[in-house]
Formats: C-alpha cells, sequence, structure tokens
C-alpha cells in the first residue's frame, strides 16, 4: 500500500482587530511579585507582562509569537528568567526590566522551567530532567534540579530530584519547597493519598531534610515570611486550595488566611516586605497580611500578532485512526476533531469542527457511519456522523453529514464500538461500566458492571465485541485487585453470564480475538518478572482456544493441515447429521458447549503461549 501523506487544511477564526485592548482580561498565569512589592510579572497569552502592584495598564515584555511563560525575578528586581519556546523545546531566557532582547542561557532539546535566582543574584535555579541519579530510589519519573550563571555556561546539578517553587531564606543557608512524589496531575483538585505533594525545609549546610507537613492532602507552594520565622504557602487540608500560614517553631501551627471557595489559588509568591501575590480564578490578588486580599484591575493593551484568519496545513498529530471496512477511507482525530481521508488520494473532509474534543472513532460495519465520543456542554457523550444521501459512497465525498447525540446525560460516555452488525454500540459509562445501547430503540444495558474494573487515567480500559456480536471480550479483575487483572468474557445480551477466562493471578490483559472468533490473543506477565508497584512487569503473548478444533488444526504442521482438509471435505455430508444429533445429546446432558462453539469444558488446557521472550511493558 502507497504512503501517504495526508494534509489537512484547517482555518481557525481569531476574533481580534489589529490593536486590542482589555480591560478586563482573564487568566494571566504565573504572576510573580518583585522583591521591592512593586511590580508583578506574568504570563498572558504566551508573553511575559508587567504591571504595578496597585493594577492599571499592563506593559508587555517579550513579544515573541512562541510561547514564553513562568517569569521569575532576580533580587534586585532588574532582571526576569523565563522559560520559553522559541528555539525548539523549552529553555531558559532572561530579559531586562527595562525590555530588550532576551538572552538565551540553556540549549537543551527537553524543557526547563526557571525557579528562582540564588540570594546572590549570580545564578538561576531550574528543573529538568537531564541526568537522574542512579541511586535516588524515589519516584523515578520526575526532574532534578540545576543551577546555571547568569551569563550562562556549564550547567551543575543542584539537587538529584524535582523540587518544586524552591524559596530561599535570607541567610541563602535554607530552602523550602514542595516535593513530587507520584503522577497525579498537576491541576487535579482534591487529591488525596500518599503521593500528595508536602512541604520540605533543607538545611544547605548540614544536608538535613525536614518534611513539615507530612499529610495526605495537597501543600504547595511555600514562600518565607516574617524574617523567616513564618511561611505563607497554599494547601486543600482547609478544602479548596487557599493561602495557609505556619510558624517554623511550631510546623503543627498552620492557620488558614484566604477563604476562596470553588476554584483553587494558585502561583503564590512574596515580596521582601511580605506582600503576598497569588492567581485565583483567572486573575491577580495581593495580600497584606493582616488585611484582605485585593483584586488587581489590570489593563492590557497590545497588538495583535496573529492574523485573524490563519491558513494551517497538518501533516503530523493524528492521535488516532480507524481504517473503512473496505480500506478505501480512514478516520483520524486531529486537534481533537474528527477528519476522513481517501486511502489512495488524500481528500480529506472534516466531519466535525467544535470547540471541544471527539475522541475514540469508528467506523459502522457498512462504513456509512462513524461513531466517536465528545466532549460538549461539559460532558461526555457518544456521537454518530452520518452519510445522508444514499447516492454517496464514502465519507471523503460526502455531500452532507448529518450527526446525532447517541447517549444524553451527565454521566461521561466514551469508547464507543459498533456491534458487528451495526444495530448496536458498546461503550464505557463513567470510565469502568461497559454498556450497550441499541441504535432503534436507544434502550442501553449494563453487561459489565463497573465493580469489576478500575480507571487510573484515559484510554486504560479495554473490550471488544466477538465476530458474531455475541459476546464482549474485557479486561476485568475478580480477585487479587486492579493490578492484577484477568481476561473475561461477557454476554453482550446483558444477562450478567461472565466467564473467567485466565484466572491466573498475574497480570493478564490487552486481549484480542483471532481466527474468526474461535480463540483469543492476551498479554500476560506470568512468565515474566513481576512489577515493583505497578511498572516494570515482563510480558508474553498467550492464545486461549475456545474451540477444541481450531486448537488441533493451529498446532498442525503444514502437511498435516491439508491431509486434515481433505478428510473434512469427505466428511462435509456427514457433519451436518452429525452435528445435529451431537446437539440433542448436549441439551440431555447439559450445556457443554455454547451454541457459537465455545467449549467450556478444560478451556486450561487449550492454553498456547505464542512468545517465549518475556518483553517490557
Amino acid at each position: 500500500m502507497n504512503l501517504i501523506k495526508i494534509i489537512c487544511t484547517g482555518f481557525l477564526a481569531l476574533v481580534f482587530s489589529g490593536l486590542s485592548a482589555q480591560e478586563n482580561p482573564l487568566w494571566m498565569r504565573y504572576p510573580a511579585i518583585s522583591p521591592d512589592g512593586k511590580t508583578i510579572a506574568f504570563c498572558y497569552k504566551g508573553d511575559i507582562f508587567l504591571v504595578s502592584s496597585e493594577g492599571g495598564r499592563a506593559t508587555q515584555l517579550t513579544t515573541h509569537p512562541a510561547y514564553d511563560s513562568r517569569p521569575v525575578w532576580s533580587p534586585d528586581g532588574k532582571t526576569i528568567a523565563f522559560t520559553s519556546a522559541r528555539d525548539e523545546g523549552l529553555n531558559l531566557y532572561t530579559v531586562p526590566v527595562s525590555g530588550g532582547t532576551p538572552t538565551r542561557l540553556t540549549y537543551y532539546s527537553g524543557s526547563e522551567i526557571p525557579v528562582c535566582f540564588t540570594p546572590d543574584g549570580k545564578e538561576i535555579l531550574y528543573r529538568s530532567n537531564v541526568m537522574p541519579d542512579a541511586e535516588y530510589g524515589q519516584f523515578p519519573s520526575g526532574g532534578q534540579v540545576y543551577k546555571i550563571s547568569v551569563d550562562g555556561g556549564r550547567p551543575e546539578q543542584f539537587l538529584t530530584f524535582d523540587a518544586f517553587d524552591i524559596n530561599f531564606n535570607k541567610k541563602g543557608d535554607k530552602i523550602i519547597y514542595h516535593d513530587y512524589k507520584g503522577y497525579e496531575d498537576n491541576w487535579r483538585k482534591h487529591h488525596k493519598s500518599s503521593v500528595c505533594r508536602d512541604i520540605w525545609i533543607h538545611d544547605l549546610k548540614s544536608g538535613e531534610f525536614t518534611n513539615l507537613t507530612n499529610k495526605q492532602v495537597e501543600d504547595r507552594n511555600p514562600v518565607f515570611a516574617d524574617n523567616d520565622e513564618n511561611i505563607y504557602f497554599l494547601s486543600e487540608r482547609f478544602g479548596d486550595f487557599n493561602v495557609c500560614k505556619m510558624s517554623l517553631k511550631n510546623p503543627s501551627d498552620i492557620k488558614q488566611i484566604t477563604k476562596h471557595s470553588k476554584h483553587p489559588v494558585r502561583f503564590l509568591s512574596s515580596s521582601e516586605d511580605g506582600l503576598l501575590c497569588y492567581f485565583f480564578n483567572g486573575e491577580i490578588y495581593t495580600l497584606q497580611p493582616g488585611k484582605q486580599p485585593k483584586k488587581l484591575a489590570v489593563d492590557i493593551i497590545a497588538d495583535n500578532t496573529e492574523s485573524p484568519i490563519a491558513k494551517m496545513n497538518w501533516n503530523r498529530g493524528a492521535s488516532e485512526m480507524a481504517l473503512s471496512p473496505d480500506g478505501k477511507e480512514f478516520a483520524f482525530i486531529v486537534r481533537g476533531d474528527v477528519y476522513v481521508a481517501n486511502a489512495e488520494y488524500g481528500t480529506t473532509k472534516r466531519i466535525t469542527n467544535t470547540a471541544t474534543q471527539e475522541r475514540s472513532v469508528e467506523f459502522s460495519p457498512d462504513g456509512r457511519s462513524l461513531v466517536y465520543a465528545g466532549e460538549r456542554n461539559g460532558h461526555w457523550n457518544i456521537y454518530v456522523a452520518r452519510i445522508k444521501d444514499k447516492d454517496d459512497k464514502s465519507f471523503a465525498y460526502a455531500k452532507e453529514i448529518e450527526e446525532e447525540q447517541i447517549t444524553k446525560g451527565t454521566n461521561a460516555c466514551f469508547q464507543p464500538s459498533f456491534s458487528p452488525d451495526g444495530k448496536e454500540i458498546a461503550y464505557l459509562e463513567n470510565r469502568t461500566e461497559i454498556k450497550v445501547i441499541n441504535l432503534k430503540s436507544k434502550k442501553s444495558r449494563t453487561v459489565l458492571p463497573a465493580k469489576y474494573n478500575y480507571s487510573y487515567q484515559d484510554g486504560d480500559q479495554w473490550y471488544q465485541w466477538s465476530p458474531d456480536g455475541r459476546w464482549i471480550l474485557a479486561k476485568y479483575f475478580e480477585h487479587g485487585g486492579w493490578q492484577h487483572n484477568d481476561i473475561a468474557l461477557v454476554k453482550a445480551d446483558g444477562s450478567g453470564e461472565i466467564h473467567n477466562l485466565t484466572n491466573s493471578g498475574y497480570s493478564d490483559q490487552n486481549p484480542k480475538w483471532m481466527m474468526n472468533g474461535k480463540a483469543i490473543i492476551w498479554s500476560t506477565d506470568r512468565q515474566g518478572m513481576r512489577s515493583h508497584g505497578s511498572w516494570g512487569a515482563q510480558y508474553d503473548i498467550y492464545a486461549l482456544f475456545l474451540d477444541p478444533e481450531a486448537w488441533d488444526e493451529f498446532r498442525m504442521n503444514k502437511e498435516e493441515l491439508a491431509l486434515h482438509k481433505e478428510i473434512k471435505e469427505l466428511q462435509k455430508r456427514k457433519e451436518a447429521e452429525e452435528k445435529a444429533k451431537a446437539e440433542k445429546k448436549q441439551e440431555k446432558k447439559g450445556d457443554k458447549a455454547d451454541k457459537a462453539g465455545i467449549s467450556w469444558k478444560d478451556l486450561t488446557n487449550l492454553v498456547l503461549a505464542l512468545t517465549y521472550h518475556t518483553l517490557p511493558v
């Protein structure tokens, strides 16, 4: 098949005039107050701006089309360090507060995020993942902290682990920071677990580390205060993220300072005289201890550097793909929208055009419908797009496409899949419950209850219709918890009939049908090294034959299979009579075999390892 380069052209309308004046701009992120407390730097639409700590008109400091973010002040208040994507990756730059051309300090292809200047102003600390410490035994997926001269040069490792929002005391011999113990989303709210972030203090002279919070609640973003006797930090221990105060003499003495609700407080910083600055619900606030928070009125007047209409060519970035039944076209997702392209000529048609994302696209068996999940009006639901004109034969050349919303409700519904006859759609509800909806009656039924699965992140569930549409193959856990999945064969009619096909006590996953429903394959770590925690296991591919005859044929060599086919051809006339007699006999003795040919007896004897070299997953 020829390699096809698909170029999708879209037009994005930008509703701005040549000169943009915004009196109430929102999402002024990463605000950082200057050491003298007079100016606040912040990120807005990918550029760095400055505004008085009293509010007013903001001044644009950077104007590059690339994304600039995370401003950090030098101790003398004359320089700002920031990260920028202007030269591939995210590298470290500095720029005078008075303006000018930024100076590039780092040349790494990954990400480098500035944290703070050293107290003498000669070096900048930043986070990156360059040289993990082989002896570091905690969470392995984080980065490290490095320091580099403000004049550039060779970076040095400052800490062998990831430390966020580092803040020096006045003497410069201690730092406070919050840690990183697990890969929970940084923006997740009300997270409570053993990997919640804690506030630490580190004595740079003695090397001692002290956990100041040590609680299963999110504590972040500490800053020294009151001559280093207290710290302010952000915490959810009283509900929503708010500013809290802790005495370093008595770390258990923690008081809530702000009383914001519904939305989290983010990005706390402090001036030398103790004026606090933070972000809440898209806007910037200041707080003088002992007084009420003050929301800043910020005006942004800046030239619009973007064209009102942008022509964009995409030849990469597709997140998923589905081939049509006839192989003549394929659907794919780019930038959260559904497209269909002709497989030979590359002619492409846009199916959805929404501000929110679509995903999990799949063709119907007749190729005239597409099913996908869409997040609209704040909820995930299932949608079907159909070719409207019966004379149109493909999506790529269809004159009109009509869309129908299939599920309607507040429960998240996604990862849909057409039944083999195209009359029903299976999908996940609330992440783990497998349900089936009839497209004609719009009635849905539960096939596999939610209690049999656990979802940690998007895309970690798997199921598949059987070729005859009577069964659904899925991963699930019956014993041993979510880290030790088995493979289930579930009746698609909603009767609740579930067969554990593996029941191994190991981790079995990613099951798929093969040989037209006569067997399944899956991956398992039963022969490899087991995982430490939840990663690092070694897997092999196994097959389970649901039909004893298919098992026998699979194990035959080429000569044996040829002879076997000849014998089957000779017995073809007798086969129908023998099959009818066998079915009557089974009805008298009890259901030993499914009508579709599945033999439930001694399935464990029909298991075969397809690979003999364990592979890490």
